[in-house]
């Protein structure tokens, strides 16, 4: 009788796991054929690697379709299904989660960077990167600003589609050459999703629709079904993630330079950054995560493997969105707070970006033989907290919010080309980390408003059951 029992569970087991296994088992196949392709074969061409990535990137294409209209439809209908004490509670919660974490991945970074120091003595050459190049014409008060430029648009429809940058140029002209300070400078929209300017838009129109109360019920209905209607896709493109997670990683691993020569010349600093990340993803999140709930979060963590597999595949937390929020509506979160927490989380909340700006600066300093005061290591800390929030939810982000980390300690922003080598590689565990953290954080906010929530469904309950006892004849004034 046991032996039919335990094939029931186990055939149970496979049929609610069964995705989870392929997509983690898609990502060590993928680098497994990555490594053996590499050592077996000569130097692929960049067209041949375009060719191996080509699934990867159409699942990626799916993924980032649906971000747009997943993020707006989600907030709004989330925030105004909620009445606005319920909203502000919530966002408040989420607020100090994501700050309390931030700063904790900074501090911790810091902490590690001072006193492991894995950049003395290393000797490490730069890299012309074309990239690091035009991210290096900005200040950083311009990056600041455009920061809060990009939270209040003024064009939601281009926000779809771009996003505000101050560009400074030189004036050639002019002899001798003018500091940067005192160069021209203009705004300019470059390409990609103003995905600050949509969370703000979103939440101050569910403010408004939830205010609005029976007038903005067709408002209402029409972003929850638009919700709903793309988680449906997303379930749809879930199933494709064990392959294009696959081919992406192998790719990776065939595009990248000699893995032994890269380690000898970053050893440390890899191993720093990935330190500081283990120890932030199951130390102090975990610490912050019992504190509110008064559990580990530790068996959440194979639950949640396919969402963090698909973050290390895609290296981008915006596009492993709605995987996100698939997953933990399967959890038995609540829808209300899903909604809001993982988009506002996905845009904002970025620990492990933080921890290794902070680390990175520190450590380019170390090897330029650069001392910094404590002064200097909490304007780090408070410059990398800022540039983790303006860093965009895509692959190496990073980079470019990077300059401004690097201008605190006065350093060149073409010292970033030092990090270039290892960057790809600890963007895929940063961003997993920051997927971890946004997923943990929507779980400790349902268990903090799960009372708050019960008494908005009782109250909204109760005209029902007035509107059903007059319809039965009964004086509903009783």
């Amino acid at each position: 009788m046991s032996r039919p029992r335990n094939e029931s569970k186990f055939r149970l087991f496979m049929q609610e796991n069964s995705l989870t296994l392929f997509t983690v088992t898609g990502v060590f196949i993928g680098g497994l054929i990555g490594f053996i392709i590499k050592n077996s074969t000569g130097p692929w061409t960049k067209r041949e690697i375009m060719y191996i990535s080509f699934p990867g990137e159409l699942f990626l294409r799916m993924l980032k379709c649906l971000i747009v209209p997943l993020l707006v439809s989600s907030i709004t209908s989330a925030i105004g299904g909620l009445d606005l004490s319920m909203s502000s509670k919530i966002a408040s919660r989420s607020i100090i989660y994501y700050l309390l974490t931030t700063i904790s991945a900074v501090i911790l970074g810091i902490c590690l960077v001072t006193t492991i120091k894995p950049g003395q003595g290393a000797k490490i050459e730069a890299t012309h990167i074309e990239s690091v190049d035009k991210a290096s014409k900005v200040l950083t008060p311009d990056t600041l600003m455009d920061l809060v430029r990009n939270m209040f648009t003024d064009n939601i429809i281009q926000s779809t589609m771009f996003q505000y940058r101050t560009e400074i140029f030189e004036n050639t002209t002019i002899s001798p050459p003018l500091p940067m300070e005192e160069w021209d400078f203009k705004g300019a929209q470059r390409e990609g999703s103003n995905v600050l300017g949509l969370v703000m838009f979103s939440v101050i129109l569910g403010t408004t629709i939830g205010r609005m109360r029976e007038k903005g019920q067709l408002l209402q209905d029409f972003f929850t079904t638009l919700s709903e209607a793309m988680m449906t896709i997303t379930s749809w493109i879930i199933w494709i993630s064990p392959l294009g997670v696959g081919f992406l990683i192998a790719a990776k691993i065939i595009e990248m330079d000699s893995i032994a020569s890269t380690v000898q010349s970053l050893g440390w600093y890899f191993m720093t950054v990935m330190l500081g990340l283990f120890l932030h993803g199951f130390g102090t999140i975990a610490v912050i995560f019992f504190l509110g709930t008064r559990h580990l979060p530790y068996r959440y963590f194979a639950k949640l493997s396919q969402v963090l597999a698909t973050a290390f595949g895609t290296g981008s937390s915006s596009a492993t969105m709605p995987l996100t929020i698939k997953c933990l509506d399967n959890l038995g979160i609540d829808p209300r707070v899903t909604r809001f927490v993982i988009p506002v989380g996905a845009t904002i909340n970025m620990d492990g970006t933080a921890l290794y700006e902070a680390v990175a600066a520190l450590f380019i300093a170390q090897v330029r033989n650069i001392n910094y005061s404590f002064g200097t290591i909490v304007a780090v800390s408070i410059t990398a907290t800022a540039a983790s929030i303006g860093a965009a939810g895509i692959p190496q982000a990073g980079l470019v919010t990077m300059v401004m980390v690097l201008d605190t300690v006065g350093l060149e922003p073409k010292d970033v080309s030092l990090i270039i080598a290892v960057d790809w590689l600890l963007d895929r565990f940063r961003t997993t980390i920051n997927v971890m953290c946004d997923a943990l954080g929507t779980i400790l906010v349902n268990h903090l408003s799960k009372k708050d929530l019960q008494k908005v469904d009782r109250l909204n309950a109760e005209p029902h059951e007035l509107l059903e006892l007059g319809a039965n004849g009964h004086d509903t004034k009783e």
